[in-house]
């Protein structure tokens, strides 16, 4: 092509090519827009939770495993025809305890976060596919639950899926609980320096216990979510979730050393890794393509954060 060619609109268009437009145009559609937010759902919530522990100075890397078992544990109930609240409130239920009980031998036996989580990866691992004997379960697909999945009417962006409504009221509560309560300042101080803050009185091993198994709860609504995405159960699903949620916590702003985070940053981060997602297939890209162009991101948040406190001792 030669450089006169390449002048004006015409030429920019010529040099992309239609299948860039056209790229273009399917990704701002109304259709892919509200994919997108639907596909996001899974990850915001968890990232809920996972600002809060990170928020805290802690870490789960169970994540994946407590939405595979939740999930599991959600659509073995529907195949028994249990109602819809039992259904959520059984699955929600269940991931709060394993955050309870990684939040109680966190706080109270003061062992690292990183090896009592990475312990819980297996053991939830282990009995989600027990549960399921090794094999996904069904259940009715016109099970009421479903619904909060559920993508209609693609040509408007109206209505949305309930799941989309729930994450962004989580996060609206979340962000209440952790910038207008003493709760959510004790979550600040603790992630901040731990020693001060149980010098300031602070009870900071129920307040750890606390920010876990509430952590968990967000855990179990996105293994609800997983369930009635999929209508059905995988003991094998949600490989490498955690670092979705970790990635996403820390695109937005949250530092992994605690102390610094939002939950605004971190709905926001989900979007983006979503969007990349959605973005690569649109362009037919390899998912080895995908993988590397958000551990790209990570490194550069994660890097973007270093260099942010190395500056803060300077600054003051």
């Amino acid at each position: 092509m030669e450089k006169e060619d390449l002048k004006g609109w015409d030429g920019w268009r010529r040099a992309w090519g239609s299948s860039g437009f056209e790229g273009l145009k399917a990704f701002l559609s109304v259709t892919n827009i509200k994919t997108v937010l639907s596909q996001t759902v899974i990850v915001a919530i968890g990232s809920l939770g996972m600002t809060l522990i990170i928020v805290s100075g802690g870490i789960d890397l169970s994540v994946g495993s407590v939405v595979a078992l939740t999930s599991v544990l959600g659509a073995t109930l529907a195949a028994q025809e249990w109602g819809s609240f039992g259904v959520i409130a059984a699955t929600v239920l269940a991931g709060g305890m394993i955050g309870a009980i990684n939040g109680g031998l966190i706080a109270g036996l003061r062992m690292m976060p990183f090896i009592v989580t990475l312990g819980m990866m297996g053991v939830a691992r282990g009995l989600a596919k027990w549960l399921a004997k090794n094999q996904t379960v069904n259940y009715p697909e016109s099970a009421g639950v479903n619904h909060l999945m559920k993508l209609e009417d693609l040509d408007h962006f109206l209505p949305l899926p309930s799941g989309v409504w729930l994450a962004g009221g989580l996060a609206v509560l979340l962000a209440i609980l952790m910038n207008r309560t003493v709760f959510g300042r004790h979550v600040f101080a603790i992630g901040s320096n731990e020693a001060t803050a149980r010098l300031c009185g602070i009870r900071v091993p129920w307040t750890k216990a606390f920010i876990y198994a509430l952590g968990g709860v967000f855990f179990g609504f996105a293994g609800l979510m997983q369930m009635t995405r999929l209508t059905q159960g995988d003991p094998s699903g949600a490989v490498g979730l955690e670092l979705d949620m970790i990635a996403a916590v820390v695109i937005g702003g949250a530092s992994l050393s605690g102390g610094t985070g939002s939950v605004a940053g971190s709905m926001m981060g989900a979007l983006i890794i979503q969007l990349l997602r959605n973005g690569s297939s649109l362009m037919a890209w390899p998912n080895y393509t995908q993988e590397i162009i958000i551990g790209v991101v990570i490194i550069l948040a994660v890097g973007l954060d270093r260099w942010r406190q190395s500056q803060e001792p300077r600054s003051g």
